[in-house]
């Protein structure tokens, strides 16, 4: 069903288990069934009801929250979706309650010490469009630096460099002013930009995530969220 795009893994479990997966006609309630490869495989209208219940939410998180599950002593960003922090300027029709946080898990991190776009989601097909092994969604940050470039610094980080032994794929890096760089990821390996500076002697000293796929942080102000709308493709 992963495959596929129907859910993630652990949704299709869940959905398997409920007996809202039917294959060849028939329902299936029993995790490990085996089907041959050409199977037809659907959800039953009870499970395309329960998927349409399914929300995404874009935060622009602030410095100081972790993306996922708290640690030393730091608040998750799924602290900030609440009804008090939702973008007035949301057009969505959706209303707010609190089972939207259930399952509600961030599709990529963003640093600590990072922020922007944030992505949370219900939908396991969402998040692994976005970061899923043969995901394509590129991400793009605006990174403020300091210091001194190396002389083919700019060409190494747009292809050349390597991290924990393994060679970069290839990003779209541009000076946007004296001391901001834009870049254009991939893919999305831990503290990869501050990495990657730090091997051409630049330090970072402001990061912002504007852009996962086709979705831009846009207007959103800090610490505040809105629903992915129904026309908004990653």
């Amino acid at each position: 069903m992963a495959q596929r795009g129907l859910c993630s893994r652990r949704e299709a479990d869940r959905y398997i288990e409920r007996g809202l997966v039917i294959v060849d006609g028939v329902r299936i309630s029993e995790l490990g069934t085996k089907i041959s490869p050409d199977a037809k495989i659907e959800l039953s209208q009870e499970g395309l009801a329960r998927q349409q219940t399914q929300v995404t939410i874009l935060l622009n998180k602030p410095v100081g929250y972790v993306s996922g599950q708290p640690e030393d002593g730091y608040k998750p960003a799924v602290d900030l979706i609440r009804a008090s922090s939702r973008w007035e300027s949301d057009k969505s029709p959706r209303k707010f309650n609190s089972t939207q946080l259930k399952g509600l898990e961030p599709a990529g991190r963003l640093d600590i010490d990072s922020n922007g776009l944030l992505v949370l989601t219900q939908d396991g097909r969402i998040a692994r469009k976005i970061i899923g092994e043969e995901s394509e969604v590129d991400k793009e940050y605006l990174v403020r630096v300091t210091g001194k470039i190396s002389a083919d610094g700019l060409k190494l980080l747009n292809h050349g460099l390597s991290l924990d032994g393994k060679k970069l794929k290839p990003s779209q890096v541009s000076w946007q002013n004296e001391d901001q760089l834009c870049f254009v990821l991939h893919e999305g390996k831990k503290r990869q930009i501050r990495r990657m500076c730090e091997l051409v002697g630049l330090k970072v000293i402001g990061l912002k995530r504007v852009r996962i796929g086709k979705v831009m942080l846009g207007n959103l102000p800090p610490g505040q969220w809105r629903y992915l709308r129904d026309d908004e493709r990653f």
